[in-house]
């Protein structure tokens, strides 16, 4: 194969879009990745991106903007499983399995009977290399406030994250911070969406923050980890999926679990307590 070959996938159109868009949703959701494995919300993030799928097809129906409608169904899964933990006696995992199936069911009954435009797989799996200019542009305006939120608020979420108790006794406002990460979660798959699918986002959610705990020792360094490593398996996956003409977005979920395997093998993650990780 010649050097020609290795770099004709970053002179194509379609692959530019795709690159620029895979690295777009990869940094906000390896940053929403971190706290996500810190408070242990790796099904949160499964729940959210299965309960959007009835919200999509509704908008559809209504004629209204799909990410809009997928926002809403996914803010009130994860609202609503919360209520479900306080006010039941149901933990909040449980909550959270029951919702996001039967949400995510609801989603493909109404998808056969509205008998809408909308490619069932493109919603499940996304289409990345279909993705336009404008595509990217709508990105952009929703993970532009996911990320302005994640960098302003790192610290009062890190320790809301550890130690919910101690936030509210430091006067943080915790309601706002809880809140703003679901909002945050929501928004981020909602950007995810037509990339990779409300299937495997989730991969986007997890994999990152995962990789990056066995490699860092403070969490100021675990938030440039993630971000690299889900960028770098962004670039990478797609570029695989060109030479190995596979699909894109399974091709980037590879990639990610392969470092996440790599660091869970290499790695030597020593757990901290929480000054130390709140002081980096």
């Amino acid at each position: 194969m010649s050097a020609a070959d290795l770099v004709f996938p970053f002179q194509i159109d379609f692959l530019q879009v795709a690159f620029l868009a895979g690295l777009l949703i990869a940094v906000p959701c390896a940053l929403l990745s971190c706290f996500l494995v810190l408070k242990g919300w790796s099904l949160m993030g499964d729940a959210v991106s299965h309960a959007v799928l009835p919200g999509i097809v509704l908008a559809y129906a209504a004629g209204l903007p799909l990410a809009l409608g997928a926002f809403a169904a996914g803010l009130f899964c994860a609202a609503g499983s919360g209520f479900l933990k306080n006010n039941s006696r149901i933990r909040q995992d449980t909550a959270m399995g029951v919702a996001f199936a039967g949400m995510f069911a609801l989603g493909i009954v109404l998808h056969a009977k509205v008998r809408s435009g909308l490619h069932i797989d493109h919603i499940l799996f996304g289409d990345l290399l279909g993705l336009v200019p404008g595509d990217l542009l709508e990105i952009s305006l929703i993970v532009l406030p996911v990320l302005l939120f994640v960098l302003l608020s790192w610290r009062s979420l890190l320790l809301h994250s550890f130690d919910g108790v101690q936030a509210r006794v430091s006067g943080l406002p915790v309601r706002f911070l809880h809140y703003g990460l679901l909002a945050a979660l929501s928004a981020a798959i909602v950007a995810s969406m037509q990339a990779v699918g409300i299937i495997l986002v989730v991969a986007l959610l997890i994999a990152p923050g995962a990789t990056a705990f066995l490699l860092t020792r403070s969490f100021g360094r675990m938030l440039v980890v993630a971000s690299v490593v889900a960028a770098f398996a962004s670039t990478l996956g797609i570029y695989l999926s060109v030479l190995l003409d596979s699909a894109p977005a399974p091709t980037v979920v590879l990639v990610m679990s392969a470092g996440w395997i790599l660091a869970l093998l290499f790695g030597h993650r020593a757990p901290r307590e929480v000054e130390e990780a709140a002081g980096s």
